[in-house]
């Protein structure tokens, strides 16, 4: 029974958190009288407006952070911090609010610090696996509510940087290794994101896809390669998302750091995309002023060193144009308006977690990939299964999630950085719940002696292994840590009938797939993964995802065997504590270039463990009648039967290999669809594929082509597994 005395104190709690406004937001009814403030007027004018309004002070400040509580030195203001990864002062006097930012790139970051909740969604590159635009939206939108609720109003989430390299420790925090999946999802979600009035944010601009030496690596790729690979993600998902700010990254591209690259903030995103909002500075990623600010960087973070009285002293003595920084302020101001975040000052509300918990289950259940079911030992048959051994870490407790200035809190818990965080959300639990009559039995593993007996006295016998990854580290190699893949090994040497579910943030590599009966991945699950994971296991839901990156049998078939790290006594520097060192580099160079992922794979013929796109289904599905019609734009339509016995969800993917002089790889993404289908169900699918996805960027001339002959266009469930086929000329 609860406590009449604590029952009231939370309702008090809770009202004061609903109705207290957020430190210096709007409240001031006669600033409705400013012009600027008129909603009827479009983001741009009113930023012009308001602009002419400020000082030069009030400039300076809204073009740099205030700094981050555990992040260098105390700065004045910190007392209107929100917690978070920092902040932007406001003016007050004329209604702009300060910008309140959170690092939320699966949920909301260190709310246990703030006495509040945060809901674990699933990992990035899991809601990548779900192939469904619709459902990175409620993603998005989730994160936003909760953003608001807990007193911030802009993410730093948006992260799609490709995958590159899969040893790459934030891997987990991006949408895979294929631009038009990438791009297209991340787009979906910062546009459901910002629909809830917070600043959108789509990182880290560009091509920072290792982390081993990230502040001085210098990447040296050519700009066609980028232009059809990881900008092009970038460009797909600004078109959707529309998101206010841009961050840039900390490494180099082709000799300029990216956060003073004039190709990238100025030629390409501001100049041939159009950009109409503003460039951020990853954390500590400013390296000039004068450089910087005409390169076109807006906003340094999260302090003013390079920004602040610097800026201020070279606008007053002309190095700096005054238009200049009105650029830097007039793009901020616009993204505000834009979002809303003017109009719709922020009130500090009370989740609703259980409502947010349903809507990370389903999300995590349609990220869910089946990788291998031999002889259907999925789903599990709750009449014929009478015991099951649950073996793995932790797998009486909790699921693991990723690391860095991602991690998010589990409730009331705290954690340092890169600590490894399990999620409370027990699989052997779940799993007991669904099978009531079972004898369900726990081994952690550690033995794997004990771990195998157990598995030889059960009907079946489900292995959770994990494969941590974190920001500010990068894997050494694919394999699962701590010998895990000897405890698959002699588990499955004793039960036929051995399930291997997997929580990875990447790749992994499998010496056991042959041995196994059945093989799930789960990702980084979030809050209710667990639950998420029985559902699957017990067919309540049927898989739907597949696969967004190329799982390689070894480390050896990647593009870059050998991982490039900095010469020794450079390795990460902190350029805070070293300064000395802030412009010591080395180079990557992406000779592979158009080749990333399954074009890498596809171009030098090396097999697989599992392509790009895969996933399977407890039931299956054919395909038929494809066509394609050529025109202003491109459609191709196709018949899709569910064959099986049971409703299930296909993603039917389409690509297309360019004609020979196109210098391409064998075929590239150009669409999918995601159908639901009951069993014997036939629907006819129609992909519109936009001009862009079937040209290459000609650097000479600046410009995508779409180049005349022969286009051979292959639809079906994988990377791998293409039925249809035919030509088109254009």
């Amino acid at each position: 029974m609860k406590s009449p005395v604590r029952f009231a104190v939370l309702v008090v709690l809770a009202f004061l958190a609903i109705n207290l406004p957020v430190t210096c937001q709007n409240t001031d009814a006669g600033l409705q009288n400013k012009p600027w403030m008129n909603r009827n007027l479009a983001p741009d004018e009113r930023a012009n407006l308001v602009l002419k309004e400020m000082t030069l002070d009030e400039k300076i400040n809204l073009v740099h952070g205030q700094g981050m509580e555990g992040f260098g030195r105390p700065v004045p203001h910190s007392e209107l911090g929100n917690g978070g990864a920092g902040f932007v002062l406001g003016v007050e006097r004329l209604g702009i609010p300060i910008i309140q930012m959170s690092d939320a790139a699966y949920g909301v970051r260190q709310s246990a610090v703030n006495g509040r909740y945060s809901t674990a969604l699933p990992s990035n590159v899991g809601s990548a696996a779900s192939w469904d635009p619709q459902a990175a939206c409620e993603y998005g939108a989730l994160i936003g509510r909760e953003l608001r609720a807990q007193g911030y109003n802009m993410t730093l989430g948006g992260g799609v940087n490709l995958t590159r390299e899969p040893r790459n420790g934030r891997t987990f925090e991006y949408m895979g290794e294929d631009p038009v999946l990438a791009g297209t999802l991340v787009g979906n979600r910062i546009r459901c994101e910002q629909a809830q009035h917070v600043l959108g944010d789509i990182k880290h601009y560009a091509v920072n896809d290792q982390e081993s030496g990230r502040t001085e690596v210098n990447v040296v790729i050519s700009h066609r390669a980028m232009r059809e690979s990881d900008l092009l993600a970038f460009e797909i998902g600004l078109e959707i998302g529309q998101p206010a700010g841009v961050m840039c990254s900390y490494n180099l591209v082709n000799g300029d750091y990216a956060c003073e690259n004039k190709y990238l903030l100025k030629d390409v995103l501001k100049g041939d995309w159009k950009f109409k909002g503003f460039v951020l500075s990853d954390w500590g990623a400013t390296h000039s002023t004068e450089k910087a600010s005409a390169a076109g960087l807006d906003n340094e973070e999260p302090f003013g060193d390079l920004f602040g009285d610097k800026l201020k002293a070279a606008v007053q003595s002309g190095k700096v144009s005054q238009a200049e920084l009105d650029d830097h302020v007039r793009r901020i101001l616009r993204s505000e308006f834009a979002a809303g975040i003017v109009d719709n000052p922020m009130r500090r509300s009370v989740v609703d977690v259980d409502a947010e918990q349903e809507i990370a289950r389903k999300l995590e259940e349609s990220s869910i990939v089946l990788l291998k079911n031999r002889d259907n030992v999925l789903p599990l048959d709750r009449n014929k299964v009478h015991s099951i051994a649950v073996i793995g870490e932790h797998a009486d407790y909790g699921m693991i999630s990723g690391g860095g200035s991602a991690q998010v809190d589990p409730p009331g818990q705290a954690h340092e950085w890169q600590a490894q965080v399990w999620f409370p959300t027990s699989p052997m639990k779940a799993l007991q719940a669904k099978a009531p009559g079972a004898k369900v039995q726990f081994n952690s593993g550690a033995d794997t002696s004990s771990a195998a007996a157990l598995a030889k006295q059960s009907d079946v016998a489900i292995v959770f292994v994990r494969q941590w990854i974190s920001e500010g580290m990068d894997l050494p190699n694919l394999s699962l840590p701590n010998h895990q893949d000897a405890l698959i090994e002699k588990v499955a040497a004793t039960n036929p009938h051995t399930i291997v579910v997997l929580e990875s943030g990447t790749a992994v590599t499998m010496p056991w797939l042959d041995h196994v009966s059945g093989i799930v991945e789960a990702w980084y699950g979030g809050s209710k993964g667990a639950d998420a994971v029985a559902n699957v296991l017990f067919g309540d839901v049927n898989p739907s995802g597949k696969l967004p990156m190329t799982f390689p049998r070894s480390i050896e078939d990647l593009p870059h065997s050998k991982l490039s790290e900095p010469p020794t006594g450079l390795k990460d520097p902190s350029t805070e504590k070293h300064p000395e060192l802030a412009r010591a580099t080395f180079s990557v160079n992406y000779d592979e270039g158009l080749k990333v992922g399954y074009k890498w794979y596809d171009a030098e013929k090396k097999p697989v463990l599992f392509p790009f796109g895969f996933g399977l289904s407890y039931t299956q599905f054919a395909y038929s009648d494809l066509k394609v019609s050529s025109g202003p734009s491109t459609q191709v339509s196709f018949l899709v039967k569910n064959t099986g016995t049971r409703a299930g969800e296909e993603v039917a993917e389409v690509y297309a290999a360019l004609p020979a002089n196109a210098g391409e790889p064998p075929k590239r993404l150009v669409g999918w669809s995601k159908v639901s289908l009951q069993p014997g169900e036939s629907r006819q699918v129609t992909v519109t594929i936009p001009a862009k996805y079937l040209s290459i960027f000609d650097e000479h001339e600046n410009a995508w082509k779409l180049l005349p002959g022969s286009y051979n266009f292959l639809v079906g469930g994988s990377s791998q597994d293409l039925p249809l086929k035919q030509d088109a000329t254009f």
